[in-house]
């Protein structure tokens, strides 16, 4: 399988793991499981951070070696990315979870979250979290 992590799906890995369902856990555990991170979350992170939303300094400062710590692959977004992002026929306006949802649709790849939007939408695959 390979899953795409939500942004607070991540945030939780990282500094909460008991927020994240049991069965989402072992799936992500699963070696067989490709797990991806979209240059989309570290972008949240950091605007987030930066607003003083979101205590988020440690992690970024710790990017590089976090992300291989936990065996994900990053993926980049790409122009085409991005264009599907703003076209997809969903009304919802917040712009990381459109190119996450974009990407997920783009690679084929499950989207790990508990983003009522994003299940309710139905636009790709999903790994409840």
């Amino acid at each position: 399988m390979n899953v795409l992590l939500d942004t607070h799906i991540l945030l939780w890995l990282v500094s909460s793991p008991p927020e994240v369902d049991a069965s989402a856990l072992a799936v992500l555990a699963d070696p067989n499981t490709n797990v991806w991170v979209t240059a989309a979350s570290a972008w949240e992170i950091a605007i987030k951070t930066r607003l003083g939303r979101l205590d988020g300094e440690a992690l970024l400062s710790a990017w590089a070696d976090i992300m291989p710590d936990m065996s994900t692959t990053e993926l980049a977004i790409e122009s085409s990315d991005a264009i599907l992002a703003g076209r997809l026929p969903w009304e919802h306006k917040d712009p990381f979870d459109r190119v996450i949802v974009a990407q997920a649709l783009r690679r084929n790849l499950t989207i790990a979250t508990r983003d009522s939007k994003i299940l309710d939408a139905a636009l790709t695959a999903t790994l409840p979290a």
